[in-house]
């Protein structure tokens, strides 16, 4: 488990761990220290939108306009829907003939999540301007459903208010505290065997009521509206290296293809350990590996029929969380890259690519 104390309760959290002879070690002495680092490294590259550095809801949008401009032969733009305060959630699929398997990217539903927004914006370019033959290939025979940030408003209050600002922003009719998890908002096995909170100021709370946020009903909408033809679901998340596969609301049950999930999920890992980087991905399903978690998009996107449906945790293992430095948005791109290739290799051989 990874605790962030508050700097006035750090002796006395001390003594309850020494108390009940629990080990520990501290991973990040200060993480408004790390925040800090960011901020000054991200107004280094402050004039030009790339991957130096993380992009605002606004620079991000404006450089999604570009690229439909630019691309607009193979590329269109669809609107999942619009959030509690207002704001677009915008999407873009890229698709270069008819008769493609369909991948959905669902990225930055937790707002402190940066290195998935980046991730995914990083990935779109490739997949329409990389020269690479395989990239190419990846590209071409696949069609794409990329969301760069679906929750809005929390990403902007991240950016603007508080850096670790994880929920929604729609205020509570019975507490002061704002906000649902909106990663446990899905109407899958919904408040179940305590996968989310019912608290309101908690982080991972679930909501008043499945589909409470406007952001979670317009994506699902939207997911069902094309699961007809979608093949493969990928939500991106950090952090821990980690592909997460249903079920999240039990560890003692298994989907039918549990095998195939393994064996798709182990050629991501495995591909990602070639490179020079040396991470290490673990996976398994969400129950097992991580903990109960219910009211996820990769479990109600397999209900919903889409075999192939993980949540991949990004970079690191929690030197710095999620605050993960700019200097790493590039190798953590160039992982995933490389780990989708493998996976979308593995699921052609299991037979998960034929057209729908």
């Amino acid at each position: 488990m990874h605790v962030m104390v508050d700097p006035s309760e750090v002796k006395r959290f001390l003594l309850f761990l020494k108390l009940y002879g629990i080990s520990h070690e501290v991973l990040i002495a200060n993480v408004q220290s790390i925040i800090d680092t960011e901020t000054e490294a991200n107004a280094r590259y402050s004039n030009t939108f790339g991957w130096k550095r993380y992009n605002t809801l606004a620079e991000i949008e404006t450089w999604l306009d570009g690229i439909l401009e630019k691309y607009s032969n193979v590329t269109e733009e669809f609107v999942v829907g619009t959030s509690y305060e207002g704001r677009t959630i915008r999407g873009i699929k890229i698709s270069y003939k008819e008769g493609n398997p369909g991948v959905i990217i669902e990225s930055n539903i937790h707002a402190n999540e940066w290195i998935t927004s980046a991730t995914a914006t990083w990935f779109i370019n490739e997949l329409l301007s990389s020269e690479n033959q395989v990239v190419r290939e990846l590209a071409e025979n696949h069609d794409w459903y990329i969301v760069p940030v679906l929750n809005v408003d929390g990403f902007v209050y991240s950016h603007e208010k508080n850096r670790m600002w994880r929920k929604t922003r729609q205020p509570s009719n019975f507490s002061s505290c704002i906000g649902v998890d909106p990663n446990r908002n899905y109407d899958s096995h919904w408040m179940q065997n305590d996968g989310a909170s019912d608290d309101p100021c908690s982080q991972v709370y679930g909501g008043p009521h499945a589909y409470s946020e406007p952001e979670i009903k317009a994506m699902s909408e939207f997911i069902f509206s094309i699961k007809d033809k979608v093949n493969v679901l990928l939500a991106f998340h950090s952090y821990g290296q980690v592909l997460l596969s249903p079920y999240g609301h039990t560890a003692e049950e298994f989907p039918e293809n549990y095998e195939d999930l393994m064996q798709v999920a182990k050629a991501y890992a495995d591909a990602v350990g070639t490179l020079s980087y040396g991470s290490v991905f673990q996976y398994g399903s969400v129950a097992s590996v991580l903990y109960q978690a219910t009211g996820a998009t990769n479990d109600w996107a397999y209900e919903q029929g889409i075999l192939i449906s993980y949540t991949i945790e990004f970079r690191d293992s929690g030197n710095f969380g999620f605050v993960l430095p700019p200097a790493f948005i590039l190798p953590n791109c160039e992982e995933t890259l490389t780990g989708i290739i493998a996976l979308l290799g593995e699921c052609q051989k299991l037979g998960y690519l034929d057209a729908k």
